[in-house]
């Protein structure tokens, strides 16, 4: 079962409510997306926390109903 990119959205926005969300369908699958977020939250934080603190947003479904996200993540003001 594939996951629809307004799910994802509405994870990352729950855990990151100030973020600016864009979701990307790579393969038109539903399987493999690109995700661009932007928040506050990333301030001071490696490119690695970034990523961590969304993957930690959708709840364990990487891996599972969504198989692949490329993810980029940046503060307001990068």
């Amino acid at each position: 079962m594939a996951m629809e990119a307004t799910e994802i959205e509405r994870m990352i926005k729950q855990a990151l409510p100030d973020a600016a969300v864009e979701i990307t369908d790579l393969a038109g699958d539903g399987d493999h997306y690109k995700a661009i977020v932007i928040s506050r939250a990333f301030m001071g934080k490696s490119r690695i926390q970034q990523h961590q603190m969304v993957y930690a947003a959708l709840q364990g479904n990487m891996g599972g109903v969504l198989h692949a996200l490329a993810l980029e993540t940046r503060t307001p003001d990068a």
